[in-house]
């Protein structure tokens, strides 16, 4: 059996490979997205007080730290039966908004865009933000770069720092706004407003504009019809800090609806042996191997599940994209490509509540904590994070010392369906006598680069069944020695 290795994956946070394994005939037999990188940190989280973890967890990644901060923070809040004030909450949501927008910029124009802007068979020494630049022209670079700094700012601001910040505590948070914060946070969200409607515009220019592009997100190789999951508020619009995690179906049905502290009794994790990324499932579906339908209990969480999940946005600019989006594609959508068209809705209704909370009267309130008085037993916080739902599930001593730590990652939740999509793909443009160019087995990476995955930030927990292994080289860079553990 033939095997094609591609190794490293480019473009993502982590590390990861695809190996993919063709039958006598040359057509594919079966692709794997394996992940050989573990981290660990539910198991040494345990031991500590759990009042650490919004700091300690956010060092899991440098890309999306404020998520873990936010995540922690509101299982922490749970853990001592502790409320935020009003004020605290809408500082949390103002930061995460910001990080939102920022981090949805770094995808597209960055990791995802590159594929579509420069041309998914454009040598790789030009597929890169570098020959995005050379094409669209610096001042649309120095917009990018501009995004990017008033997203970092803003969490600055709120948050202490630009990377892993530090002031959500149990209970609320360390620091309030002044006015003069405000001011500026406000002056940069409305600038913000204005490049979330400048990337659309872009989008559909350079994608949807063209012919070929939209043939490939319209096209079956990168379709699947799995469930959806997203965080909702109580009129069932998208939300990223607070809600209910709700479900739908392949055909856009409701499955159910649930609370934080209700999520074991709806998802089930799962190993493989050749992955350290776990693959959670909806249980009341149960598990029925890597296929789609209504039958399957694989789910996606990512920007378009949201909006699929989702009865509109709570903003009315995006909501106006939101219409044009299902009005092309149908309710729901399945293309795994449209993935990033969402992404950039949901970067305009990020800049857009950035707005809404930096207007907020009481968001500069001086008060911002609630100290926690309850002895500590076990709570879980959700968020949504740019790449998936996010779940923190803590349990402590009597003197808030973790005893278990559990860890649903926005791309832990989509390793099923990633698998999915790069099997389909590799499925779908493999066959025999196929010549397998660079260009191809990019367009098999674009199949899980739309998930935006994070590898580094996914990889924790169960031992891992894949083997230690070390080459040993010669001074002429034969393999001498192979050593497995």
């Amino acid at each position: 059996m033939q095997r094609i290795t591609i190794d490293p994956l480019t473009r993502l946070e982590g590390h990861g490979k695809i190996e993919i394994f063709l039958d006598e005939a040359g057509d594919v037999a079966n692709a794997y997205l394996q992940v050989p990188e573990l981290r660990g940190f539910e198991r040494f989280c345990v031991g500590r007080p759990v009042e650490e973890m919004p700091v300690l967890t956010n060092r899991i990644c440098g890309v999306c730290p404020e998520a873990h901060h936010m995540a922690a923070a509101k299982a922490a809040d749970a853990v001592y039966g502790v409320t935020p004030p009003p004020a605290a909450k809408k500082l949390r949501e103002l930061l995460y908004s910001a990080f939102f927008f920022a981090d949805h910029t770094t995808h597209f124009f960055i990791l995802g865009g590159p594929d579509f802007i420069m041309g998914p068979d454009t040598p790789v020494a030009e597929r890169n933000i570098l020959g995005v630049i050379k094409k669209v022209g610096l001042e649309i670079g120095g917009k990018v770069i501009q995004a990017r700094k008033v997203g970092h700012r803003t969490v600055e601001i709120i948050g202490g720092r630009k990377v892993h910040p530090c002031t959500a505590v149990p209970g609320g948070m360390t620091k309030s706004l002044s006015e003069e914060e405000r001011k500026e946070i406000e002056t940069m969200g409305r600038w913000a407003v204005e490049f979330g409607q400048f990337a659309l515009q872009t989008f559909h220019d350079l994608v949807l504009g063209n012919p070929e592009y939209l043939d490939m997100i319209l096209g079956d190789a990168y379709t699947h019809k799995t469930y959806y999951m997203g965080l909702v508020d109580a009129r069932n619009k998208v939300n990223f800090y607070d809600g209910r995690v709700r479900i739908v179906g392949p055909d856009g049905s409701h499955h159910g609806t649930y609370s934080p502290n209700e999520y074991t009794d709806w998802i089930a994790e799962r190993v493989e042996p050749w992955s350290y990324l776990k693959f959670p499932y909806l249980k009341k579906v149960g598990w029925n191997g890597f296929t789609d339908g209504a039958d399957s209990g694989i789910y996606m969480a990512t920007p378009l599940a949201r909006l699929n999940v989702a009865e509109g946005m709570a903003t009315p600019l995006a909501q106006a994209e939101y219409e044009k989006f299902f009005a092309t594609l149908g309710k729901p959508a399945h293309s795994r490509l449209a993935i990033h068209w969402a992404r950039l809705i949901e970067l305009l209704y990020a800049a857009e509540r950035w707005v809404e909370l930096a207007t907020d009267p009481e968001i500069t309130s001086p008060d911002v904590r609630a100290l926690p008085t309850a002895t500590p037993t076990e709570g879980v916080g959700i968020v949504e994070a740019p790449r998936g739902t996010l779940t923190h599930h803590y349990r402590t001593d009597q003197r808030g010392l973790l005893t278990m730590v559990n860890l649903v990652v926005g791309t832990t939740n989509n390793n099923a369906a990633m698998s999915l999509s790069i099997g389909k793909a590799a499925k779908s443009l493999i066959k025999a006598g196929t010549v397998v160019t660079e260009g191809l087995l990019n367009r098999i990476e674009m199949a899980y680069r739309a998930y935006d995955p994070c590898l580094g930030c996914a990889t924790h927990s169960l031992p891992g069944k894949i083997p230690l292994q070390v080459s040993i080289h010669d001074a002429s860079g034969e393999v001498v020695d192979v050593v497995s553990g």
